[in-house]
């Protein structure tokens, strides 16, 4: 097909041929030519109508390119179909979110992706990255969010990276992503006359089925999630176990149905038409309580930075643990904790409670000695 021709234009450099546009109406389409490294370039600048085109923009264009500021249009498609083949940090995190649509947090980790990874990492491939950069962009992040939002996002990172080296995809970093140190771990309790209070409110509250998931979450220690999730075929009364599936993205789980939950259990209606224990309004799975757990966190009078139903796991586990009857693995297991170091913050309190058990030696101890001592005082004051 021959040449069309070029018509020039005032600006050096910049030609045009005439097309026709989308509609049928005459358009024109320009294109650039210079030379790079001594080879005579020709390129399309874009059309008049389609791209909104000058004989003005495309002699800027034509200077950016000369420049090297803007890479050739051959560069770019190279660079494109590169990316395309390439493994990218973006494309594995789509691949990610394809194979993992029910990990829990996956609408919060789209949203931790899309605000502060995609940017500055999104076209990188894993290997292309140094610490440098994720060091600037902990070190940006850290100036206007809070340490645990900065810390999950770099954590979210290192497992779309690990993600793609499992499946094989890509290869995976040389260094270690450094995370910021976060001091959030907050034990919530409260005291007996707080718990008195909260459980009057419960009981008087005409909501059975969020006043149940407080229960069970008082009861067994149980995650707000883990609650909500929990399906009638999970509890086994027999055998007085509850069957958590997936805690906190772990390995399923097993608990004892102590006599508390199984009273509940045992007395909650039952949705014919629904598997969970505590449906939501369609007889599927619960999003939320948060109106009525903070109705009856009101009536109760409870502080206004309680967490009601992550507050009452940790009621629970403190109540067990300043019992000085449960030692820290076993409140571990029944916390169902990966790593013992979460169960850890309640140390204090066991150790409370051992220290007040041991003083209990030396209370015997002494009294045993003043007993023993009286006869030979009162046989001191005779001789006298």
């Amino acid at each position: 097909m021959p040449k069309q021709p070029r018509f020039k234009t005032k600006y050096p450099g910049v030609v045009y041929i005439e097309g026709t546009a989308a509609d049928g109406r005459p358009e024109r389409v320009y294109y650039i030519l210079f030379r790079k490294d001594g080879t005579l370039i020709e390129e399309k600048a874009g059309r008049q109508f389609q791209d909104d085109m000058t004989p003005a923009r495309a002699s800027r264009l034509r200077t950016q390119k000369i420049e090297g500021k803007v890479p050739l249009n051959k560069e770019r498609r190279e660079e494109d179909a590169a990316l395309k083949e390439a493994w990218t940090v973006a494309k594995l995190w789509h691949e990610y979110k394809e194979k993992n649509p029910h990990v829990k947090a996956i609408n919060k980790d789209e949203d931790r992706f899309n605000c502060y990874l995609a940017k500055p990492f999104g076209q990188k491939e894993p290997k292309d990255l140094v610490p440098l950069d994720v060091d600037r962009v902990r070190i940006t992040l850290l100036k206007t969010l809070k340490p645990a939002t900065v810390k999950n996002s770099l954590e979210l990172l290192r497992r779309i990276i690990n993600f793609g080296v499992k499946k094989h995809l890509c290869p995976g970093i040389n260094f270690t992503i450094q995370m910021p140190v976060v001091h959030n771990l907050k034990t919530e309790d409260l005291s007996a006359e707080q718990l008195v209070r909260l459980i009057k409110a419960i009981d008087e509250d005409a909501n059975v089925q969020v006043a149940d998931i407080m229960r069970m979450a008082l009861f067994t220690g149980m995650r707000k999630g883990e609650i909500f999730h929990l399906q009638w075929r999970h509890v086994d009364f027999e055998r007085g176990f509850i069957h958590i599936t997936d805690p906190k993205g772990g390995p399923d789980q097993t608990i004892p149905l102590n006599d508390g939950a199984r009273a509940v259990l045992e007395r909650h209606p039952q949705d014919p038409e629904s598997e969970y224990v505590f449906p939501g309004h369609d007889g599927g799975f619960r999003r939320n309580a948060h109106r009525v757990v903070n109705r009856i966190k009101a009536a109760a009078g409870l502080p206004k930075d309680f967490r009601p139903l992550h507050g009452l796991r940790h009621v629970y586990a403190s109540m067990l643990a300043s019992s000085g009857q449960v030692d820290l693995f076993t409140l571990q297991k029944l916390l169902t904790h990966k790593s013992p170091l979460m169960t850890q913050r309640y140390a204090h309190l066991r150790d409370e409670a051992l220290r007040k058990a041991s003083n209990l030696a030396g209370d015997i101890i002494g009294k045993i000695q003043k007993n023993a001592d009286a006869p030979n005082h009162r046989m001191e004051r005779a001789g006298k």
